[in-house]
């Protein structure tokens, strides 16, 4: 099942289960506006290339549309909207005052000079600049992207707006970016593990933790835990799969990274099948990569016993029912993978404040909004009696119909 089957599978769960009318349920379905676009550029040796560009904006009722830009080859219409309809319930499960978006360009940057990822970054912006806006739609980074193509944006925007630091988010410090961007999705994997451990009366601290995918969320979430006193014994990336039974030395595999690309080659852990690292025995498995890992010709084999879903749509709805056949609880990626897109809040509120937060302050209130949030997805999971899936799914969906209703929706 693709991305957007799944999404739309989940949404018409919690529809049912909230009993919303049907003809809101479709409202809320339908995205706001789908944007298509062609972006030509000259390439370094004077030739010219087309690339498509996307922009889905699916809700924004909650407030403006929030959501990442990725450069990927295999960016198509149907991913970059489940993602952008997965934003929008994200963002109103944590209950910041935004509504859904996500877009992309089909290319793949590692094909691509600096000079030419500007030149289709701001051609790209040039062609959707009067559709994105501080209060209209506000993108940030997301795979293939970073706070350099932020920058370019911002840069890009403002030659029509004038200068205007809030048009996204994950942009450099130096132009506006908020303390604790960098790190924020693993550390709102963090706190929203520890808000989970809590309810079986568990913390971090001696938990085995598994990690499929060492990017910046999995790197991030694996020296947090670390520091917090978990194990984590065994990591994967594009480069390969490591593992050590007595727990990775986290701070030294950081440094292997920055030097060699990758965690292969890491001295002092077995090498492993990529393939297997899903299914390692493990307390905590935390898909941090691609969408889709985890389906029915492996939930069987999972040893795991809570799943924190760093990745969006990391499991399959056939593999959801396995697992929770099995008895393994699984936190939804729709809030466990939250905390990018508060700290973007965060910075987006102190660009339009023109005041920057100290880091400290940047990770307190970050906590306290996933604590918050774990606290009414699991009152939702009580009042419904549902899993923590559903428990995310009918408070954000919940809350976007409210806002829908309230503010003049004609059933």
């Amino acid at each position: 099942m693709n991305a957007l089957a799944a999404t739309n599978r989940n949404f018409k769960l919690a529809s049912r289960i909230l009993g919303l009318d049907s003809k809101l349920e479709k409202s809320l379905l339908i995205p706001f506006r789908e944007i298509k676009v062609e972006c030509t550029i000259p390439k370094d040796d004077g030739s010219l290339v087309s690339y498509i560009g996307f922009r889905i904006q699916h809700d924004n009722s909650r407030g403006p549309m929030k959501g990442g830009i990725r450069y990927h080859p295999e960016v198509e219409p149907d991913e970059v909207n489940a993602l952008a309809q997965l934003m929008t319930w994200k963002t109103a499960v944590v209950n910041i005052p935004y509504g859904g978006a996500k877009g992309g360009i089909g290319c793949d940057p590692n094909e691509l000079t600096i000079s030419e990822l500007e030149r289709l970054t701001r051609v790209f912006t040039q062609k959707i600049h009067d559709l994105i806006g501080v209060h209209c739609d506000v993108p940030a980074p997301d795979m293939g992207t970073n706070p350099q193509t932020m920058a370019w944006i911002l840069d890009e925007y403002s030659k029509f707006h004038g200068y205007s630091p809030a048009v996204v988010t994950g942009k450099p410090t130096d132009l506006g970016g908020s303390l604790g961007r960098d790190a924020a999705t693993g550390r709102g994997v963090l706190f929203a593990t520890e808000a989970l451990l809590n309810e079986y009366g568990k913390t971090i601290a001696g938990q085995r933790v598994v990690i499929q995918g060492f990017g910046n969320v999995g790197s991030w979430a694996a020296k947090l835990i670390h520091e917090s006193g978990g194990k984590v014994v065994a990591v994967s990336d594009m480069s390969g799969a490591i593992k050590d039974s007595n727990g990775l030395d986290i701070p030294c595999l950081l440094e292997h990274v920055k030097e060699h690309k990758g965690v292969f080659g890491f001295d002092g852990a077995d090498v492993i099948d990529p393939d297997s690292i899903l299914v390692e025995d493990c307390d905590i498995l935390i898909p941090a990569a691609l969408g889709g890992v985890i389906n029915r010709d492996n939930a069987n084999h999972i040893k795991a016993k809570f799943i924190i879903e760093a990745a969006n749509h990391p499991t399959d709805p056939q593999a959801d029912e396995i697992l929770s056949n099995k008895g393994v609880v699984i936190l939804p990626d729709i809030f466990a993978n939250s905390g990018g897109v508060t700290v973007s809040y965060f910075e987006w509120v102190q660009n339009i404040q023109g005041f920057q937060w100290d880091e400290d302050k940047v990770n307190g209130v970050l906590k306290r909004y996933i604590t918050d949030g774990f606290k009414e997805v699991k009152g939702m999971c009580k009042t419904h009696n549902c899993d923590l899936r559903m428990g995310a799914f009918t408070l954000g969906l919940n809350r976007v119909a409210k806002a829908t209703l309230i503010r003049g929706w004609e059933a």
